[in-house]
Formats: C-alpha cells, structure tokens, sequence
C-alpha cells in the first residue's frame, strides 16, 4: 500500500510539473548583428550556443542577412534555426548586397501563420514581423535611428496589437530607451515585462537597455499571466547586444 500511494504523489507530482511546464513560456529579444561578436569573428555556433544555454520558446531576433554578399550567401537565420533545432520566420525589411537585410523569429512550436508590416524608417526601411502561435502572437522589432520614426511605428505596432484575438507580445531591439517619449507612449497600452534597468548594449561594457519585451493590455488591460523571471543574459562577446529574456506562466 504503501509503495502504492508513493507511486500515485509521484504521478501526481510529475503530472503537476507537467502542466505547469505547458503553461510557461520564455520569450528572448538578440540583437545578433549577423553573429558578428565584439571580437568581430562571424561565428554562427557561437551565436547559436548562446540560444541553446538558455533554451528559450521564442526568441526575437535582429539584424539578419538572408544569402547577401555580406553573409558570403548564407542565409543567417537558417543556418542558427539548424543549428538550435528551432523554426524560423524571416521578415526582409530590405533589399542588401545581393540579398535580404531585416529580421526574424525563432520558435521551439511550429508557428501557425505570420506576416509583416512596414515600418518608417528614413535611413532605411524597418518591419513589424508578427508570428502567430497556438496561446498567443510574437511581434518582432528593430526600430528606426530616427526619434520621429520611431513614436509613428508605435502607432503602426499598437494597430496591429488590438487586432490579435490571442494574448500579444512585442520585443525587440527599439533604439530608444526607458525614459523616452517612445517608451512613455507605449506604456499606455503596453506593459514591459524585463527590467530596464538591466542594460544590454554594448554588449563587453552595457551602460543602456536598447532591448524590450512588452506584452499588449489594450486600454486598461490586465495580463493572464505572472512572470517568474527576467534577465539580460551575461554574454559580452557572440554580439554586440546582450540578450534579455523573460519567463512567464499563464
């Protein structure tokens, strides 16, 4: 009887971890630079490793060359998808070098849909690539050097937001920091679930936090879930952005 009712907590226990498992997803924003680290060597497993130590459900990524010259033909996000096991979604912001230049998401789930909108940007274009899971909907982002660029996407991001049916998160690398108008006009409806405070640029000597993860709450919104953890990842050289994630349980 005895081994009988510790066989049964044990199930139950690990039928407990089980769900508690599904329900919580981790969710990274890398700057990748192309996998061109601070020492800059392109060293795509070194990039791609970084990925694997966390072994994040979704991570945001930016600054991706597909088959350029710059990338001697390879298509970047690919080649880390290979290697992390993972699915990825390319979103091209613009034609380079022979190739494509823009940005992507890299999913442990097999992604549902995805699409892309354009985004201002005076030095060049930018994208707003939304990817759609079976709980919930990824927006990725690398916004514009230019200020006013930067507030006319939030507008553009915000549009998008409203029309998920499914809980939404945006992250990305914003070009802007905490205390900026940028930020202060989209913590209206947004709520950034990694702590500002922690810097991740440049990457050997952070001094600012250029990269966010928000979730959409809409006008008075409340979030269906807890975060159980946020960090910038102490990695100094793979990029010249250190990587931020966060850890949720629905």
């Amino acid at each position: 009887m005895k081994k009988l009712i510790l066989c049964f907590l044990s199930l139950t226990v690990s039928f407990g971890a089980a769900l508690a498992e599904a329900d919580t997803v981790s969710i990274m924003s890398y700057n990748i630079r192309n996998a061109r680290g601070m020492d800059e060597k392109t060293d795509y497993k070194r990039l791609a490793d970084v990925i694997l130590r966390e072994s994040p459900d979704i991570v945001a990524v930016q600054e991706i060359d597909s088959v350029t010259g710059r990338s001697k033909g390879v298509d970047v996000l690919r080649k880390i998808a290979d290697i992390t096991k993972m699915y990825g979604v390319f979103g091209a912001a613009i034609d380079f070098d022979g190739g494509k230049y823009g940005i992507g998401i890299l999913s442990k789930e097999q992604p549902l849909s995805h699409y892309s909108v354009a985004l201002p940007g005076r030095e060049e274009l930018r994208r707003l690539l939304v990817v759609e899971f079976e709980k919930y909907v990824v927006g990725c982002v690398h916004l514009s050097l230019n200020a006013e660029d930067r507030l006319l996407s939030a507008e553009i991001i915000r549009r998008e937001a409203a029309k998920s049916n499914k809980p939404f998160f945006l992250a990305g690398d914003l070009n802007d920091t905490a205390k900026s108008g940028l930020i202060k006009n989209l913590k209206e409806d947004f709520l950034i679930l990694n702590n500002p405070e922690n810097p991740t640029f440049p990457a050997d000597t952070p001094k600012t936090c250029i990269d966010f993860i928000f979730y959409y709450t809409g006008k008075g919104g409340e979030k269906p879930f807890t975060v159980l953890s946020d960090r910038v990842i102490d990695e100094g050289v793979a990029s010249d952005h250190r990587p931020v994630a966060v850890e949720i349980r629905f």
